[in-house]
């Protein structure tokens, strides 16, 4: 399975804060290993720290990393960057030819993303070309490049569990 990683870029902590985690908690959920935060935020990481402690997984989160970088060592390592915008290729053209790629990290935008970055990034990916959700959009492309298999993943170490039932809520200590 290809391992993916997630660079959030731009966040701002005065406004940004739910979004970023929604970014993280997507990324986690849907098969992602890690997310990259491009600045600094405790408060987000104690918080995607805390639900994996809960839920369980391996799922990592560091903040305060410099995005060129970042982006640099993981091409370095021999992986692709994948820039997540509604100006690139549409992601049906280019899903297939992604899940042969060993290693990608996903850039996921907040406030406008540096030119730079269309022209580091080895794929410009868009899930549609209408403005929309940057979680969204990381959800449908996480979808896409692992063809659903995502979805009943498993979370090792938790300490909960959604229990799956047709009405009402059900957890359940492990």
């Amino acid at each position: 399975m290809t391992e993916v990683c997630v660079l959030r870029l731009g966040h701002r902590p005065e406004r940004d804060q739910r979004v970023t985690t929604h970014v993280g908690l997507a990324a986690r959920a849907l098969g992602a290993r890690g997310m990259y935060l491009a600045g600094r935020d405790a408060g987000i990481v104690a918080g995607i720290r805390d639900v994996v402690a809960r839920w369980g997984g391996d799922f990592f989160i560091e903040d305060g990393v410099s995005w060129k970088r970042c982006i640099r060592e993981w091409q370095g390592s021999g992986g692709v960057v994948v820039h997540l915008t509604m100006y690139g290729e549409p992601v049906r053209e280019r899903e297939a030819e992604l899940r042969d790629k060993g290693k990608i990290l996903v850039v996921v935008g907040a406030e406008k993303v540096p030119g730079e970055v269309y022209t580091l990034a080895d794929y410009n990916i868009a899930v549609t070309n209408q403005p929309h959700s940057e979680v969204a959009g990381l959800a449908v492309f996480l979808d896409r490049l692992f063809a659903g298999e995502e979805l009943g993943g498993e979370f090792p170490g938790g300490r909960i569990r959604i229990v799956p039932s047709p009405r009402g809520k059900r957890c359940e200590e492990i």
